[in-house]
């Protein structure tokens, strides 16, 4: 399924994060997330719609890369199904070592694009109206890529990440409830 198609599910999907279309975007790393995420934001928000995008980026660390999830959930999800705007504190790297830092408010949207590892957890599944998987290519190429994104001296970091999320996906399994951009039929999120 091509970005088009994303943005037609998304729209045709029922909201179920109070009047929000909640849509994940999962994958591994290196997949290509971030760039359907932006690419489908860019079309939802060419239809008209107000569309706020949060990345796991901002709240996942080497040392933490899915236990994080209560506060995105205290602070954005659930102020955003109560109609009130969200706010974190997304993770600074400036310094090389992780950090809260700025605040970031998510006025509420007609859609939430929540993009990255462990976006489209099980936890969630109930509230998203669209769950988008990405597969990527072979694990050797997603970490040649997520290489050059955050730089050579993050290769260790980044082989256990790798680890990490097999082993996450595996027992997480977001897969069979999702669509792919590769035109894997639909399947309902609903549980």
């Amino acid at each position: 399924m091509d970005t088009v198609g994303i943005v037609a599910a998304v729209l045709a999907a029922p909201p179920r994060l109070g009047r929000v279309r909640l849509l994940a975007v999962d994958g591994p790393s290196g997949a290509g997330k971030s760039t359907l995420a932006v690419a489908v934001v860019a079309g939802l928000r060419a239809r008209g719609r107000r569309v706020g995008l949060v990345p796991t980026d901002h709240f996942a660390t080497w040392d933490d890369p899915v236990s994080w999830w209560p506060r995105l959930d205290d602070g954005v999800l659930r102020p955003l199904a109560e109609g009130r705007p969200g706010r974190y504190r997304r993770m600074d790297w400036s310094t090389g070592r992780p950090r809260l830092g700025s605040e970031v408010v998510v006025p509420v949207p007609d859609v939430l694009v929540v993009e990255g590892v462990s976006a489209g957890r099980a936890s969630v599944r109930p509230l998203l109206s669209v769950l988008c998987w990405v597969p990527g290519p072979d694990p050797a190429t997603r970490l040649a890529r997520a290489v050059a994104r955050e730089g050579e001296a993050a290769r260790a970091h980044l082989v256990a990440w790798q680890r990490f999320e097999r082993g996450w996906f595996a027992v997480d399994d977001p897969e069979p409830a999702a669509i792919t951009p590769n035109g894997a039929p639909f399947a309902s999120t609903a549980e």
